[in-house]
Order: structure tokens, then C-alpha cells, then sequence
């Protein structure tokens, strides 16, 4: 005698399905899963960049007539450096919208040429940071940590005197405008004359 008992075909098709059904739902949730996970991973990945600073910057007319204190940035999309502190300038922007202007001025824009020679920018990124009056009261050439940037936008605001005024750091090459010759002597021609 067998112990063998026989089986029934409806149990069979019925754990069939029944295995099926399971396969199915953990394939659904798998890819449930998985499409959370890109997704997830898209908007951590996803920064700013120099086009979006530019976008959404306060234009510089209404920067100078606006009563708030500004920060001025000369860049171009080209300039690695720029590129890089684009994180720390859209997390400072994001912290001081509503207290300070910021402003992003395209070197490659010949339209920003007489602000260019004002500040003479010669090297990018440049930074000028502007009083509520629109007055430039400290500048800044190339790479800064946003310590820094954010130490100068509170003195900024409390219109204290900047602690980090003049840092230089590490520069993107940019080949400047040559302003006109002019026959008002130069402060920083250290008094030499200007022969016509």
C-alpha cells in the first residue's frame, strides 16, 4: 500500500494561482519600489545652476533703487568656478531672499560692459556687495566658502563692516574690457600721468 494520497487537480490550479497572484504583487510593489527610488534619487541629484541663479536674480536697476542691500555676482556659464559655487549661492539665496537682492551679471553679456569696467572685473567670479543704497562697500574675486559669503551677508545686513571685504581666492581666466583713456588721472596709476 502507498502512502502516496492522489491529488486533487483543484488544489493544484487553485496554489498555482495562488503563486501567481503572490509573483505578480511582489513584481508590483518591486517596481513601485524601484520608481520611488529614481524618483527619489532625481530630486536629491537635482542643484541649481548658473542659468537658474540668472533666472530668478533681482534685476540690477531694481537692485539699486529698492532699499535692500545687494549681492552682485559677475560670472559666465563657461567659468568652472562659477559653476562650482553654484550650490553655496542658491543655498545662501534661498536663506537671505527675502533680506538681500542677488544679482547675477553674465561677463559674456556686453550689456553689463559699463558695470564691468565700474567694478573692473577682471576676474570671475566677482562679487561686489552693495549697501541699501545701492553703494558698493566690498568686493570679493573668485572660489569663497559660503562661511564666508554668508559671514559678509550678515554683516551686510547690519550694516556692519564686512570681516572677509577684498578676499581672493582662485579665479577663472577672463580677458577684460579696456576702458577708454581718460585724461582724469587713474587712483590706480599710483600718480603717474596720462600723456595725450
Amino acid at each position: 500500500m502507498s502512502n502516496d494520497t492522489p491529488v486533487n487537480s483543484s488544489e493544484t490550479s487553485e496554489s498555482k494561482v495562488g503563486t501567481r497572484l503572490r509573483n505578480f504583487l511582489i513584481a508590483i510593489v518591486a517596481i513601485a519600489l524601484s520608481v520611488a527610488l529614481i524618483l527619489g534619487l532625481r530630486t536629491e541629484t537635482t542643484s541649481a545652476t548658473l542659468t537658474q541663479l540668472d533666472k530668478q536674480s533681482t534685476p540690477f536697476e531694481v537692485a539699486l533703487t529698492n532699499g535692500k542691500p545687494s549681492f552682485v555676482e559677475f560670472y559666465a556659464d563657461w567659468c568652472t568656478v562659477c559653476q562650482k559655487m553654484v550650490p553655496d549661492v542658491a543655498q545662501l539665496k534661498q536663506q537671505y531672499a527675502d533680506k538681500v537682492n542677488f544679482v547675477m551679471l553674465n561677463v559674456d553679456n556686453t550689456k553689463w560692459l559699463p558695470e564691468m569696467l565700474q567694478y573692473r572685473v577682471d576676474g570671475i567670479p566677482h562679487f561686489v556687495y552693495l549697501n541699501q543704497k545701492g553703494e558698493a562697500i566690498a568686493e570679493a574675486i573668485g572660489d569663497q566658502p559660503r562661511t564666508i559669503l554668508s559671514s559678509n551677508l550678515e554683516a551686510l545686513l547690519t550694516a556692519s563692516p564686512l570681516p572677509y571685504a577684498q578676499a581672493n581666492g582662485r579665479v577663472s581666466q577672463f580677458n577684460a574690457p579696456v576702458a577708454p583713456i581718460d585724461t582724469q588721472e587713474d587712483p590706480r596709476s599710483h600718480g603717474a600721468q596720462v600723456v595725450n
